[in-house]
C-alpha cells in the first residue's frame, strides 16, 4: 500500500502492514475529529457573534440524550483503538520460539553485529527471508536506536542495559538502516543497511567466513583467561557459585530475595558483583567493570 509514496517504504516484513493499518486508522480518526471541531467552532463563532440575530432569550437548556450519546461514542472509539493498538504492541514485542539470534553493539559512530556462528559485519546486517530475527543490542557509549523502516520496527539501544526487537522479513532485498536517536556530531552517518536473503544464499554467505569465532566460544575462552574458573568451579565448591546450568533459573540471593539469572542479571553480576550477592558467598569477587567491553559480556 502507498509502496511509491515516499513516506510509506515498502511492507517487508510480517508487522508492517499491522503498523501501517493502524497509523492510518490514528491519522483518519484525528482528521475527522480535527474538521469536526474546527467546523463546529467557526460556525459557532459567526453564528453567535456579537451583533448577530441569535435568540439569545431564555435559560440555557440541556439533553440527557446528546451528553450520553457523545459520551457512548467517543468512550467505543477509544476502546477499539485501544484493543487494537494493544494487540500491536504485543505482537512485536514477542518474538516467536523459533528465532535466529543476533547480537548487536551499538558505538559511535557504527553498528557491530555478530551472529551466533561467529560471522560478524559492521553497519550491515544479512537475515535469511521468512526466519523471525530477534536483536539483542546494548550500546557501549550513549542511546541510539536501531531503526529499519520498511520492517516499520525501531527500538532504542542502551549503555549498561539490554534492549531486544524482532521481526521477519518478507521481502528479499537491501533495506535502510538508521540510528534514530540523536548520538553525536556523526549522528547522521551512523547508517547501515539489512540485506534480506534467500535461504540457500544465506546459509552459503553465513558459511562463507570461518575466521570468526563464536560468542559462546569467545566467552569460553574469556572465562578461562580472567580466572572466572577459579572461583566458579563446577567440579567442586569454590569461592563462588557454580555457573552450571544457572542461566535462567532462580537464583537465592543474601536477604531472602530470589532473582532470575537472565542476561541482564548476569551482566550485573560481572560488573558489579556485590549488587545481588547468592546465598551463602561473600563479597569477594572483583568487579570487571572498564576491563570487559560490551562484545566481551
Amino acid at each position: 500500500m502507498f509502496s511509491d509514496f515516499p513516506l510509506f517504504p515498502h511492507q517487508a516484513s510480517t508487522g508492517a502492514a499491522q503498523v501501517d493499518a493502524l497509523y492510518l486508522w490514528l491519522v483518519g480518526l484525528s482528521t475527522v475529529m480535527s474538521i469536526l471541531i474546527a467546523g463546529m467552532l467557526i460556525s459557532f463563532a459567526i453564528r453567535y457573534r456579537r451583533g448577530s440575530a441569535a435568540d439569545r432569550t431564555g435559560a440555557p437548556t440541556g439533553s440527557l440524550k446528546l451528553e450520553i450519546i457523545w459520551s457512548i461514542i467517543p468512550f467505543f472509539i477509544v476502546m477499539f483503538t485501544f484493543v487494537w493498538s494493544t494487540s500491536v504492541y504485543f505482537q512485536l514485542s514477542r518474538p516467536p520460539d523459533d528465532t535466529m539470534d543476533i547480537l548487536v553493539v551499538g558505538k559511535r559512530w557504527m553498528w557491530k553485529l555478530q551472529h551466533l556462528n561467529g560471522r560478524r559485519e559492521i553497519n550491515e546486517l544479512h537475515v535469511p527471508l521468512g526466519r523471525a530475527v530477534r536483536l539483542t543490542m546494548t550500546s557501549e557509549d550513549v542511546i541510539h536506536s536501531f531503526y529499519v523502516p520498511a520492517f516499520r520496527t525501531k527500538m532504542d539501544v542502551l549503555p549498561g542495559r539490554y534492549t531486544t526487537t524482532w521481526f521477519r522479513p518478507t521481502r528479499p532485498g537491501r533495506y535502510h538502516l538508521f540510528c534514530a536517536e540523536y548520538c553525536g556530531t556523526k549522528h547522521s552517518r551512523m547508517i547501515g543497511s539489512v540485506v534480506v536473503m534467500e535461504p540457500d544464499k544465506f546459509q552459503a554467505w553465513l558459511g562463507g567466513d570461518t575466521a570468526g569465532v563464536a560468542p559462546a566460544a569467545a566467552g569460553e575462552r574469556l572465562f578461562a583467561n580472567l580466572g572466572c574458573v577459579s572461583c566458579h568451579n563446577p567440579e567442586s565448591k569454590g569461592r563462588g557459585p557454580s555457573l552450571l546450568g544457572v542461566y535462567g533459573s532462580r537464583v537465592a540471593l543474601s536477604g531472602g530475595a530470589t532473582a532470575v539469572a537472565d542476561d541482564a542479571y548476569l551482566r550485573e553480576s560481572i560488573v558489579d558483583p556485590r549488587a545481588k550477592l547468592v546465598t551463602g558467598y561473600e563479597p569477594l569477587i572483583p568487579t570487571f567493570r572498564g576491563l570487559v567491553g560490551e562484545e566481551g559480556l
